[in-house]
């Protein structure tokens, strides 16, 4: 895991959602919920043509790498840039609707990144969309590290994926912005628990990002930033950065 390639973000969260779920809800979910995703912007996702953004990861020792992506929504048209397996510049565009015909290095290893790097990306607006996942107030409660209360939402999913089983307790503000979260691990690989702060709040039209994620992994430093930032709207060419 300490090359710059393809394969260790999956291993760092590897999510268990179906991605991309239809909004019917099988579980029981929080209002709350719903409140966030109108704050990240859900309300207008249908005006958004495009998606750009560079996930930059690293914990010291184990890994660090930087991938870049655009997405399309509505066509579900993915382009990477980074490095394959073996760290050599890689550039690729497919459809995720067409992905059981792509190579075994879409398959295996960029499609598989692009999820977890989508996730932490989108995760508040993903969290309202997935059907499988419930999400059941708990109330106030101490954030984990540091002053402070927040409402804890746990994020349960029941199944599929790649790691069935995987929780994500969200602590949400008063202004129903995801301030911190505690992930836990539902399958057997590392690392199976990972802290981190949602900050570094910036606004590309309607959608809102959190662009900085510092914790721990395993108890190890973690860090985490999401850079170059834009969406695209319908009807439109220009790229609205982030601020």
């Amino acid at each position: 895991m300490t090359r710059a390639s393809s394969g260790p973000v999956i291993r760092l969260l590897a999510f268990t959602v179906v991605f991309f779920a239809a909004t019917s809800w099988a579980q029981e979910r929080s209002p709350i919920i719903e409140k966030m995703a109108k704050t990240y912007g859900v309300d207008s996702w249908d005006k958004i043509e495009a998606i750009r953004y560079t996930w930059n990861g690293e914990i010291p020792g184990v890994f660090k790498l930087s991938r870049k992506w655009e997405w399309e929504p509505k066509t579900d048209k993915v382009t990477y840039e980074g490095t394959d397996k073996d760290g050599k510049p890689v550039k690729v565009t497919y459809l995720r609707s067409q992905l059981s015909s792509q190579p075994d290095d879409v398959k295996n290893q960029i499609d598989p990144g692009f999820v977890n790097d989508n996730y932490w990306t989108l995760f508040p607006l993903h969290a309202y969309w997935d059907k499988s996942a419930s999400a059941i107030d708990q109330g106030m409660f101490n954030l984990p590290l540091g002053s402070g209360t927040a409402e804890l939402i746990p994020i349960k999913y029941s199944g599929g994926g790649y790691t069935p089983g995987d929780i994500w307790d969200l602590y949400i503000g008063k202004d129903n912005r995801v301030v911190y979260f505690d992930y836990h691990r539902g399958g057997d690989k590392p690392p199976s628990r990972v802290f981190a702060t949602w900050a570094g709040y910036k606004k590309a039209g309607p959608l809102l990002f959190a662009t900085e994620h510092i914790g721990r992994a395993d108890g190890k430093p973690f860090h985490l930033v999401i850079t170059d930032v834009a969406v695209k709207l319908t009807g439109s060419d220009t790229w609205i950065k982030a601020q």
